[in-house]
């Protein structure tokens, strides 16, 4: 059992035992004796007496020995015990957030009952949402992203020092065969690409990394060029970070530590940034965002010009608009399957009231940017083909009003599926000048909601409704039984 926890179990206990014996810290530190610091330390689960302090603390206390240093804690703090002792607790990066695990143990120690309680009221509410550990630990690295502006200058500085040291950024796009020899002379990589295609249930991997002194990545070589690129960039970026604890298939079909998702994260954003140079994106970016009309050449030209899938154009657009633009965005991933529309990424930095949940079983609306570009595209099946789009989503109810330009386009492992992927600005005084497109007529503007089901338009005002309106029916009677019920209150106090 981890150290830790047996240091918070007998904080918990002691305490539990001191307040029952109606005896201050004070006393039992004086009757011991040891310093009432340190008896703090050890009720707050920083500090472990040796055995002749415990056998005092427990004579004074007047329990048994053997019961104060079992790691058994009473019934009615099982579900404090389960949260303890689960994975998510040990791995979730409380120190990225400016939280002190301490203080954390400090709570629960002080009140554990209270503790156990709200504990258990989460772990329900996560199981009644089918939210498990990955969860969990995605959501902490989307709220570190968003408290940073998802920019982070040292790994930027890191990438421009890497190429320029190797003349990559000479020509762009980086060409496929100086990736691959970076890869297998400078980082001793082996690559192979027959290996997945020829065996059938890993055909669903983009890549497979295995590790020993010559590391080997396989490869699908069912991926566009641009894929393929991207993951080479990335091992890359595992390399130069000298990042140990790293998922090995692309995509991770576990998460096992928040380490995990971090440092996945972090080559991710070494590839991108090599692939699309910083300050050269940026310059395209303005010019780009100087234009008094929408051009979707524009985009996809820079999908020409640096060799890359939307997802990675506008992902790199999430880290670098904020930061050189002063202009908050969100970034949505949309798939399409049989018409049932999930979304499967997202990245929240200027407050869209995005639809409960990521795995949520309600329909969005019909009429967002993610949704309508996957509409307009054609069958799945038309190979690397993109279609760009754009509009204004105003909110039914609040008015907030965003601007929003994406792309749509089929998945190459999955046949069958479309992606759409976004970004999005808050309208505003100030968006016009820095997006001087904002102010072309012919971008159109739709009037949104979050879900089919919370919105209260009817079939008459809306022909794309995918789902009735349920819980804004239920909305509307509980508001509706609510001023009934304050009606009739009301008569009693005439």
């Amino acid at each position: 059992m981890n150290v830790d926890l047996v240091n918070i179990i007998f904080g918990i206990k002691v305490r539990q035992a001191r307040a029952r014996a109606n005896i201050t810290q004070a006393e039992l530190a004086a009757r011991v004796p040891i310093s009432a610091s340190y008896l703090a330390e050890i009720e707050k689960g920083r500090k472990y007496p040796k055995p002749d302090k415990i056998l005092r603390i427990a004579q004074v206390l007047g329990i048994n020995y053997d019961e104060l240093v079992s790691i058994k804690l009473d019934r009615n703090l099982a579900h404090l015990m389960e949260a303890l002792t689960s994975p998510l607790f040990r791995q979730f990066p409380f120190a990225e957030f400016g939280v002190d695990v301490s203080d954390l143990v400090d709570l629960v120690t002080s009140t554990p009952e209270k503790a156990s309680a709200l504990l258990h009221a989460i772990a329900d509410m996560a199981r009644q949402h089918n939210m498990e550990e990955e969860h969990f630990l995605r959501a902490a690295l989307r709220s570190y992203q968003e408290l940073n502006d998802n920019y982070f200058p040292a790994w930027e500085d890191a990438v421009a020092e890497f190429a320029q040291a190797r003349g990559l950024h000479e020509q762009i796009p980086i060409p496929l065969p100086r990736l691959q020899a970076l890869l297998q002379q400078e980082f001793r990589y082996t690559l192979d690409d027959k290996i997945l295609e020829q065996t059938k249930p890993l055909q669903s991997y983009r890549s497979i990394f295995v590790d020993g002194s010559r590391p080997h990545l396989l490869i699908n070589r069912a991926l566009h060029e641009a894929q393929i690129k991207f993951l080479l960039a990335r091992e890359i970026g595992y390399q130069v970070f000298a990042l140990k604890d790293r998922a090995n298939t692309s995509s991770p079909d576990r998460v096992e530590s928040y380490e995990q998702v971090f440092n996945d994260f972090q080559a991710s954003y070494f590839a991108g940034a090599l692939l699309m140079p910083r300050q050269m994106l940026v310059n395209d970016l303005e010019a780009f965002f100087a234009a008094p009309t929408w051009q979707p050449h524009t985009l996809h030209e820079m999908l020409r010009r640096y060799d890359v899938t939307p997802e990675m154009l506008l992902y790199r657009f999430s880290e670098l608009i904020p930061q050189f633009f002063g202009v908050a965005l969100h970034f949505l991933r949309m798939h399409d399957v049989d018409d049932r529309y999930r979304l499967v990424k997202q990245l929240n930095m200027n407050r869209l009231p995005l639809p409960p949940g990521i795995s949520s079983r309600e329909h969005f609306c019909r009429r967002w940017l993610t949704v309508r570009l996957l509409q307009e595209l054609e069958p799945a099946g038309n190979g690397s083909a993109s279609h760009a789009g754009v509009q204004v989503s105003q909110f039914l109810e609040s008015g907030e009003k965003f601007l929003c330009i994406g792309f749509s386009r089929p998945l190459a492992l999955s046949p069958g599926v479309n992606s759409s992927v976004i970004v999005g600005f808050r309208v505003d005084d100030m968006l016009g000048n820095k997006i001087r497109f904002l102010a072309d007529t012919t971008i159109p503007t739709r009037i949104i909601n979050e879900t089919c089901e919370r919105c209260p338009l009817t079939a008459t005002e809306c022909t794309q409704r995918g789902a009735p309106a349920t819980l804004w029916e239920t909305e509307r009677t509980r508001h509706q039984r609510q001023e009934a019920l304050n009606i009739l209150l009301a008569r009693f106090h005439d």
